[in-house]
């Protein structure tokens, strides 16, 4: 199984990274470029914690929105993601923790297309439902002399299950999907830390590293059924896509 890879592998980067001989200026895969001092919210048994709310909501308005293939008469929807995270320091520099989340998405349209071709036209509803898990090491790299900033990279495995369920209504039939999966993945996150309060810091971070496997499966109407397994494996930076998070150290 592909999680299995994943575990593995995240297994013995903490298992390096705990049992590593630290050296006098820190703790760390890279180890500090300066000491970590025991004021500081990187020190050593530490904990820090931290939630992030993120909600996309849209709807059209009265008119006609006419896109290439055809018209979009009617459509809203929104998605909704709640994530809470914590973790222990147990070198300097250096924290295992974990996160958690569940999100939702919904979305309601009305649409036509192909009108003068095939003229579909269709009323769609789609709702899912996903929860995940994602034990994480943290570490972070001193490279200034300085309490308010630090550089860090995350590896962590994450397991998410999903379920959803879809409805197309044409004016004659109603046919109804319904999906069910579990998605495994392996992410390397690089970042930076800024320390806006004594114990609380604004971090951001970019996906460096992905390995993503999803088994799903699909129902058709409540009488077919069928699974199919993907990989994704992603090298690419996209630095429109960045992760921000407000998270208190105590």
């Amino acid at each position: 199984m592909q999680f299995l890879k994943y575990a593995i592998i995240f297994c013995l980067v903490c298992a390096h990274s705990i049992f590593a001989t630290e050296t006098e200026k820190g703790g760390g895969i890279l180890g500090d470029l300066f000491s970590v001092e025991t004021d500081e919210a990187i020190y050593r048994k530490n904990i820090f914690a931290g939630a992030t709310l993120f909600l996309l909501q849209g709807n059209t308005d009265e008119e006609t929105l006419n896109i290439l293939i055809g018209d979009v008469y009617e459509a809203e929807g929104y998605t909704f993601t709640a994530k809470v995270f914590g973790g222990y320091f147990v070198k300097n520099a250096m924290a295992v923790g974990a996160r958690a989340g569940y999100s939702r998405t919904k979305l309601d349209i009305d649409y036509s297309i192909l009108k003068d071709l095939a003229d579909i036209a269709e009323h769609r509803q789609y709702v899912k439902n996903a929860f995940f898990i994602q034990p994480l090491l943290k570490n972070y790299l001193k490279v200034f002399d300085s309490k308010n900033l630090y550089f860090f990279n995350e590896t962590s495995v994450s397991v998410e299950y999903a379920y959803g369920i879809s409805q197309a209504d044409d004016g004659e039939d109603l046919s109804k999907t319904r999906t069910r999966g579990w998605t495994f993945e392996f992410g390397i996150n690089p970042g930076l830390s800024i320390m806006v309060l004594r114990n609380m810091a604004f971090e951001t971070s970019v996906g460096l590293l992905g390995l993503s496997s999803t088994v799903m499966e699909i129902e058709e109407n409540g009488e077919t059924r069928s699974e199919f397994t993907y990989n994704i494996v992603n090298f690419t930076i996209n630095l429109l896509a960045l992760n921000f998070s407000l998270v208190t150290f105590f």
